[in-house]
């Protein structure tokens, strides 16, 4: 998805996925993967869908005046 730019090591993913469940933004089921194995699958919560758009907008506004800073 990021091309190699980003790493995040695995550790720190499920660390983080805690902290979003913790907070209702995700919630967690068990399932079976594609290779029908016991998988834990994660999905945004309305309450995330929310905070999702919350953020997308602070980014929006964030990159525009960065952007415009750059570019003067």
């Amino acid at each position: 998805m990021s091309q190699d730019v980003l790493q995040v090591n695995q550790g720190s993913l499920y660390l983080a996925l805690h902290r979003l469940e913790q907070q209702g933004w995700i919630r967690a089921t068990w399932g079976k993967s594609e290779n029908n194995r016991q998988a834990k699958f994660y999905e945004l919560t309305a309450r995330g869908r929310r905070q999702l758009q919350d953020e997308t907008a602070h980014w929006v506004r964030l990159s525009a005046a960065v952007a415009g800073i750059v570019e003067a």
